[in-house]
């Protein structure tokens, strides 16, 4: 019988299907006991005699895999592989795949939802009243806005069409620029600068890797418009927390909408801001999608470790 870690501490919540799949192929399944991300103490512990490991965000570098050393595969549910050294894996023989179902959709509609929300003041209104009062304060539009959109890739792209109906302008900053795409949604490609002073919105949906790494960090914020906000739906360590922490005490932006940290769960600075909307990583966490992503990584993990 063949081990699987499952690291992930939603897994299977949305459907029993994908751990069915698992015990139908005669898999012994063991699933995080913590009920959040892994550290890496904890993935030295548990992977010490897998055979595989269904993968969220946890850091599995060279020491995790060293001592994993039954380990043939990781399944990642998702596409990001930042958190896996993918060279040393390679060495040692252990296939490491992603989702074929892709979370683009949901993380745009995420994106979105924070984006009217700290425009429009919702969550604090929201706090207001269930603290007993009656309290009212203006917020924004987002319609006619411009958006600016670091990392014009599928999330990106997903963003773009979700929007449209607001008449947004756009504004992209990316390394590899779709020149189709941009004539078809009428969006300029420019520098990181002129994006960054010239949006109403920013959003981050940039992968992370070593180029991407404190992309975002003080000096980058204060190009920013102090009523502008800014969003951040795509990897922790993209953008300089305490950075971020110091532009909104000081009022420098409007507010921001934030959803990955450097380290996760998250616990800092930020949670005591008023102008600042904050969520646990959730977004690829739309049923609909979950359900595919999961079942793509049990099914990827299965076709390894079948005889």
């Amino acid at each position: 019988m063949k081990k699987v870690f499952i690291s992930l501490s939603s897994f299977s919540q949305v459907s029993d299907k994908p751990l069915s799949i698992l015990n139908a192929n005669g898999c012994e399944v063991v699933l995080n006991p913590y009920k959040r991300k892994l550290t890496k103490e904890e993935c030295l512990k548990h992977y010490s005699d897998v055979d595989g490991i269904i993968a969220g965000t946890e850091r599995i570098d060279k020491d995790v895999l060293t001592v994993a050393n039954k380990l043939r595969v990781i399944s990642r549910v998702g596409v990001g592989l930042d958190s896996i050294d993918l060279e040393y894996a390679k060495t040692l023989g252990i296939e490491v795949y992603t989702s074929q179902t892709l979370p683009s959709i949901a993380v745009a509609e995420l994106a979105l939802g924070l984006m009217i929300d700290v425009l429009r003041h919702i969550s604090q209104h929201h706090a207001i009243i269930k603290n007993g009062e009656w309290i009212k304060s203006s917020g924004s539009l987002i319609y006619g806005k411009t958006l600016g959109i670091v990392g014009c890739g599928r999330i990106g792209k997903a963003l773009v069409s979700l929007t449209k109906g607001f008449e947004m302008k756009y504004l992209a900053f990316d390394q590899e620029m779709d020149i189709e795409f941009g004539k078809l949604h009428n969006i300029r490609y420019v520098d990181l600068s002129y994006l960054l002073n010239q949006s109403d919105v920013v959003s981050i949906n940039i992968s992370k890797s070593s180029d991407t790494t404190d992309l975002i960090g003080a000096e980058e914020l204060a190009m920013m418009r102090k009523d502008a906000v800014f969003i951040n739906t795509a990897r922790g360590g993209i953008v300089s927390e305490d950075a971020l922490v110091e532009a909104l005490r000081k009022s420098e932006i409007a507010g921001a909408g934030i959803d990955v940290f450097d380290q996760e769960p998250y616990v800092g600075p930020l949670t005591d801001l008023e102008n600042v909307v904050l969520t646990p990583h959730i977004g690829s966490n739309a049923g609909e999608i979950r359900e595919r992503m999961e079942i793509d990584a049990v099914n990827n993990l299965i076709a390894v470790l079948k005889p």
